[in-house]
C-alpha cells in the first residue's frame, strides 16, 4: 500500500514564523505600560474584587476614562512633534464652563459647538505661536494655562455654573449602549479617528517626521509649520470636546474642573511609552495609560485611602514610567548603535 508523505514547510515558512515570533516577543518586551495595568487589576480583584468588578464601579470607571481619555489623545499628538501642551486642562475647564454658561447653556449640542470652538481657538493660539513665531511649546502652554484658569474662576467667580439643560445633560451621561457610557463610546470613536490619522494618512506620516528629526523634515519638503499648527488645532478640538463630556458626566462646569489634568495626561502619555522628544508613541500605549490613571484614582477610593496618599501615589508611579522608558530607550539606542560599531 503506497504513503504519501507531506513535502516539508518551505524554508521562507520557517523564516516568516521565526520573523513573527520575534517581533512578538521585542512588542512583549517593550509593554511594561501593560504589565502594570495587569498587575493593578489583580490587586483590584484581590482586594476589592466584587466591587471593583460590579457594574456600577465599571460604569463610573469608564466615564472616569472618557474625560481623560480625549486628552491623553490630544496631549499625545503635541508629544510626537517633540513638544507639550501643559494648558490642556485649564482649557478644558474654560471649554465646560462657558458652554454651560453661554446662553444660560439652552442645549446639548449648542454647549458641544462652543466647547470644540473654544478649544479650537486655544489650540489655533498655541499652534501659532509654537509654528510660526518660533516660541517654546513649554512657554506658550505655560502662559495659556494661567490665561485660560484665570478665565475659568473670573467667568463664573468660582461658583459653579449650571445650565439650563441641566437635566438633558445628566440624562445623556448616564445614557449606555449595550451596557457603555454614550460618553465612553464617543472616546473610543475619537481613538480610532486619531489612530487612523497617525497611522493611514500623510499628515500623520508628517507628524512622526517633525518630531523624529524636524530639520530634516523641513529639508525633504514637509510643510512643517503649517503641520504643527493642525497638530495643535486638532489637540485644542479634542480639549473642547473633553470639556462638552465633563459638562454630560456632572450636568455643571465648575471653576476646577480639568485641575492638574495636564499633569496626568503627559504622565499617561509617557506611561504609554511615548518619547518626550518626539518621533515616538502609540495610541495603544496611550490608551493603556489613560486605564492605568483611571484604575489607580478607582481603586485608591475604593480602598478610602487619602487624596494626599493619592496624589503620592501617581507621582510615584510617574517616576516608574520614566524610569521604564528611559531604560527602554537606551536599549534601543544600544541595539541600534551596536551594527554599525562592528
Amino acid at each position: 500500500m503506497a504513503t504519501t508523505v507531506a513535502p516539508p514547510p518551505s524554508v521562507h515558512a520557517y523564516e516568516e514564523d521565526n520573523s513573527r515570533g520575534n517581533a512578538i516577543g521585542a512588542w512583549l518586551k517593550g509593554q511594561y505600560a501593560l504589565y502594570i495595568l495587569v498587575a493593578l487589576l489583580l490587586v483590584a480583584t484581590v482586594t476589592r474584587g466584587s466591587i471593583f468588578w460590579g457594574g456600577t464601579n465599571l460604569t463610573n470607571l469608564l466615564l472616569q476614562m472618557s474625560i481623560i481619555g480625549v486628552v491623553v489623545l490630544a496631549e499625545l499628538i503635541v508629544v510626537l512633534t517633540g513638544g507639550i501642551d501643559i494648558s490642556v486642562g485649564s482649557a478644558l475647564g474654560l471649554a465646560a464652563v462657558i458652554a454651560a454658561g453661554l446662553f444660560q447653556g439652552p442645549s446639548v449640542l449648542l454647549a458641544l459647538v462652543v466647547a470644540v470652538v473654544i478649544g479650537g481657538i486655544i489650540g489655533a493660539v498655541n499652534g501659532w505661536l509654537v509654528a510660526f513665531r518660533g516660541l517654546e511649546p513649554f512657554i506658550v502652554t505655560l502662559g495659556m494655562l494661567a490665561l485660560a484658569r484665570g478665565l475659568v474662576y473670573a467667568y463664573g467667580n468660582g461658583i459653579p455654573i449650571n445650565p439650563d439643560a441641566a437635566s438633558s445633560f445628566a440624562k445623556l451621561g448616564q445614557t449606555t449602549i449595550i451596557g457603555i457610557p454614550v460618553l465612553a463610546i464617543i472616546w473610543l470613536a475619537m481613538v480610532v479617528l486619531v489612530a487612523f490619522l497617525l497611522y493611514r494618512t500623510v499628515w500623520g506620516r508628517r507628524v512622526y517626521a517633525i518630531g523624529s528629526n524636524i530639520e530634516a523634515a523641513r529639508s525633504s519638503g514637509i510643510p512643517v509649520k503649517t503641520t504643527l499648527w493642525s497638530v495643535y488645532i486638532l489637540a485644542g478640538l479634542l480639549v473642547g470636546l473633553g470639556g462638552w463630556i465633563f459638562l454630560s458626566r456632572f450636568a455643571s462646569g465648575t471653576s476646577t474642573a480639568g485641575n492638574l489634568l495636564e499633569l496626568e495626561a503627559i504622565a499617561a502619555v509617557v506611561i504609554g511609552g511615548a518619547r518626550l522628544s518626539g518621533g515616538y508613541g502609540k495610541v495603544f500605549g496611550a490608551v493603556v495609560g489613560t486605564i492605568i490613571f483611571a484604575v489607580i484614582a478607582n481603586l485608591l477610593s475604593l480602598l478610602n485611602v487619602s487624596t494626599f496618599l493619592q496624589d503620592a501615589f501617581r507621582g510615584a508611579l510617574i517616576l516608574v514610567a520614566v524610569t521604564l522608558a528611559t531604560v527602554q530607550f537606551s536599549r534601543k539606542r544600544k541595539a541600534a548603535t551596536t551594527p554599525a560599531a562592528k
